[in-house]
């Protein structure tokens, strides 16, 4: 008897036991359904260690994502992971992949399924693409709208908080694009308030804004603030491992510095020290910036052999990477409209699926999806204005410099009409472009910079017209002015050949140089560099 209950015992401590696991079970798959779309623990350490690869070998990096993307089927978590890949073949100059890869996201009906987190993500992956393809204004819209969210602002999730950083990151760069160095600097502090210690992505971005901060300083020509900052950031970076390309960014910042104190042999090893981190990986944007850095480094020290060599290099990565840019913003721009057009036939799928629901009010509906399409219709064809700029365009970074506002001569009567506030929007772009240095760009064209202040070029020539006879001499007598105030307060530029003034200015040959020059100051350069030389002798 004893044995028998022994037995019976056993077995209802068992079911009890059996059924306590079913429970727990049950519990454990009931969270994990409701917890759809948030990181678990391993899918976070994965993706840090994938932005780390990021930053030490973009090959590497892609194909370590790739290999989470195949086996992870969660909507949120791919997105995170092409993200990733796609800046990878961004670092690469490889934009046509890097588009392709951020165009393979959710279909329009998922993206409703996407929590708040991921929308706000997916927002600024676009402004992402948007900047990395240099257009820069488009990139300024998106972010300025997404920061205006007190929602996101006010948010202590980490996720959140690290994507805000991204955000204001990317809106210091374009301050300082735009030659806005304080505001860079200030949007940077804003940036850094929601970064912490909590994985390297966090510290990664914390290195990248002291580097840009650093740049902006020596702009502002802070340079003992400046000089402490840099020195401290490659001291760390020094002191940590296999951290190949914040370290070369970090050496061709402080090359800048040793450039303007003309001591060219320091900033040639820096830069090279950078080269060295970086010359068999492909961070090939980074290696267009040390390029041109070195060549216009052994230019100054007259090294023609070193200039020519590493001239050559610049030219053949940036013409390749440039090629990649003016696909990637073709590619980008059909991307958009298609989307456009996808979200339409959603939002039309939707309306026909609950229609039954709306049988009685039947004649509303209609009135509401003719607007609603009449509006997408009108959308569609400002948004292809806007981007038909840009199809034209080799992405060039934006280079806030010199003139002033004139006031326009009387119109011909066969002259295209322009309205009084649209001729002063012009007017007052023209004396933007005119305190930037972007004319001396080699490529500056009527379209180009029409195209970066997004008005109509007919409009663009006939305010320009005004001011000069045409295009050509505008730009031409901007160049000259500019190398005429250089020569005046920098008698550096005094020591300088012809030749290297032409080229600096952006000026095709020597020839064209000294026969517009001399058509505006009266002078041949020589003449003119002589007499300056004797008035600051005097």
């Amino acid at each position: 008897m004893d044995f028998t209950r022994t037995i019976q015992k056993n077995t209802k401590s068992k079911l009890t036991r059996q059924k306590l696991f079913q429970t727990l079970l049950f519990i454990f798959i009931f969270c994990s359904l409701t917890t759809k779309g948030q990181s678990g623990p391993d899918f976070n350490m994965l993706a840090d260690k994938a932005f780390l690869k990021l930053y030490q070998n973009p090959d590497e990096c892609i194909s370590y994502t790739q290999g989470i993307l195949v086996s992870d089927q969660n909507a949120e978590h791919k997105i995170v992971l092409q993200n990733i890949i796609s800046q990878a073949f961004a670092m690469k100059g490889e934009y046509v992949q890097s588009v392709n890869i951020f165009a393979q996201k959710e279909e329009p009906d998922q993206k409703n399924d996407l929590s708040y987190c991921m929308q706000v993500f997916s927002d600024y992956n676009l402004a992402d693409q948007y900047q990395n393809l240099g257009l820069y204004n488009q990139s300024k819209r998106i972010i300025s709208h997404l920061l205006s969210d007190q929602k996101l602002l006010k948010s202590n999730s980490p996720a959140l908080r690290i994507t805000t950083s991204k955000l204001y990151q990317l809106q210091a760069l374009n301050s300082g694009i735009n030659r806005n160095y304080p505001e860079a600097l200030k949007i940077l502090d804003q940036s850094n308030q929601y970064l912490g210690d909590y994985n390297e992505e966090n510290r990664i971005l914390t290195i990248e804004n002291r580097i840009f901060r650093s740049s902006y300083l020596l702009k502002l020509n802070k340079l003992p603030e400046y000089k402490t900052l840099i020195d401290s950031i490659i001291t760390d970076l020094e002191h940590q491992k296999n951290q190949p390309f914040l370290l070369a960014l970090a050496y061709e910042n402080l090359s800048q510095y040793y450039f303007l104190r003309q001591d060219y042999a320091t900033a040639i090893e820096k830069l090279e020290a950078g080269l060295q981190l970086i010359e068999n990986l492909p961070f090939n944007n980074l290696k267009i910036k040390i390029y041109e850095s070195l060549s216009r480094n052994y230019y100054a020290l007259h090294n023609d052999a070193k200039y020519h060599q590493y001239n050559k290099l610049y030219n053949d990565v940036k013409t390749k990477t440039d090629s990649s840019s003016k696909e990637g913003i073709r590619y980008l721009v059909k991307l958009v409209e298609t989307n456009q057009n996808k979200n339409i036939e959603f939002q039309k799928h939707l309306l026909l699926r609950s229609f039954w629901f709306l049988i009685l009010i039947l004649s509303l509906i209609i009135l509401v999806l003719l607007t609603y399409f009449l509006l997408i219709k009108s959308k569609n064809k400002d948004l292809k204005k806007q981007f038909d700029f840009f199809e034209k365009q080799i992405s060039q970074k934006s280079q806030p410099v010199i003139l002033h506002k004139t006031t326009p001569a009387t119109k011909d009567p066969g002259t295209t009409k322009i309205s009084r506030e649209k001729e002063d929007e012009i007017l007052q772009k023209l004396e933007e472009f005119e305190k930037s240095d972007r004319f001396l760009n080699k490529n500056m064209s009527l379209s180009l910079l029409s195209s970066q202040m997004e008005i109509n070029t007919k409009y663009l020539s006939e305010i320009i017209n005004n001011k000069e006879k045409n295009f050509n001499g505008y730009i031409n007598k901007l160049r000259i002015n500019h190398i005429v105030q250089l020569l005046r307060t920098d008698s550096t530029f005094l020591n300088y050949k012809v030749s290297y003034l032409a080229e600096y200015s952006g000026f095709s040959s020597h020839s064209a140089f000294t026969t517009v020059f001399k058509s505006v100051t009266g002078m041949s350069p020589n003449a003119y560099i002589q007499e300056i030389s004797k008035t600051k002798a005097l």
